[in-house]
């Protein structure tokens, strides 16, 4: 139920806007206090070990005191996917698209490694939480000379959320598997392949694996993720690039700040 702002009753919470309980004793803890708790055991022991009760025993406060400020476990993970979320890079007003976007993609990835547990929080919805809002607007402000339109720019962006997101997930699910079966990633891999590949019905693959892409000691260990992940975003900025090419150039001078 949303609060007297009329706002969403999540967004009022994120943004620190939802009504503070009227009863009982002054409350000792803010919403913000409990995040940060949550924040440390999740960094310490993973998200696994979050829960109402083990951040209230962090924060030596009673459960009960906790939901005084946020009414459930999904509440908190609502909170934790914002504030673990750094400030974005501050961009120089001279910076290109290309420049600006690539040093805001990075500070994505880089953000998001900093907590390992981020990958596994859910993503219920499009960003409305003040950190993440804040790299929205960093992100579109980097467009903000170009020829796109408005939605077209949103497309961009989310278009790198997605890369930035998909990567972290799939790293963090495959290194997960390395540490349970690291045999799955060796020369044993290459070796399955070829015994059931028939080159004849996978052609693609066939001249993969004769080229020996997958005849390493560890794929995860030989594979520079960091360059693959370059290799990525700059195939998608000079998708960007020619897309960019076949509008004519902008003239819309630098937004008032």
């Amino acid at each position: 139920m949303a609060d007297q702002t009329d706002l969403p009753d999540e967004v009022a919470l994120l943004w620190g806007l939802r009504e503070a309980p009227r009863k009982g004793p002054k409350p000792s803890l803010t919403a913000g206090d409990i995040t940060r708790a949550a924040i440390e055991l999740a960094d310490a022991e993973g998200l696994a070990a979050v829960s109402m009760s083990r951040v209230a025993a962090q924060l030596g406060n009673s459960t009960m005191a906790l939901y005084r400020h946020v009414k459930s476990k999904d509440e908190l993970l609502l909170l934790m996917l914002d504030a673990a979320l750094e400030e974005p890079p501050d961009l120089p007003g001279d910076t290109d698209w290309r420049s600006g976007l690539t040093l805001w993609t990075h500070g994505v990835l880089a953000a998001i490694k900093q907590h390992p547990w981020y990958a596994q929080l859910p993503l219920g919805g499009p960003p409305v939480g003040p950190q993440n809002l804040a790299w929205f607007e960093c992100a579109l402000a980097a467009l903000s000379r170009t020829a796109l339109e408005e939605y077209e720019k949103v497309g961009v962006v989310m278009g790198l959320l997605t890369y930035v997101h998909g990567q972290v997930r799939l790293s963090s699910a495959l290194a997960a598997g390395h540490a349970k079966n690291p045999d799955a990633f060796s020369r044993q891999y290459a070796a399955v392949l070829t015994r059931v590949v028939d080159p004849r019905r996978m052609p693609a693959l066939g001249r993969v694996l004769a080229a020996g892409v997958f005849d390493v000691d560890s794929l995860l260990e030989e594979q520079d993720t960091d360059a693959d992940f370059d290799f990525g975003l700059t195939l998608y900025l000079d998708g960007l690039a020619g897309f960019l090419a076949t509008r004519t150039p902008s003239t819309v001078s630098a937004p008032s700040p």
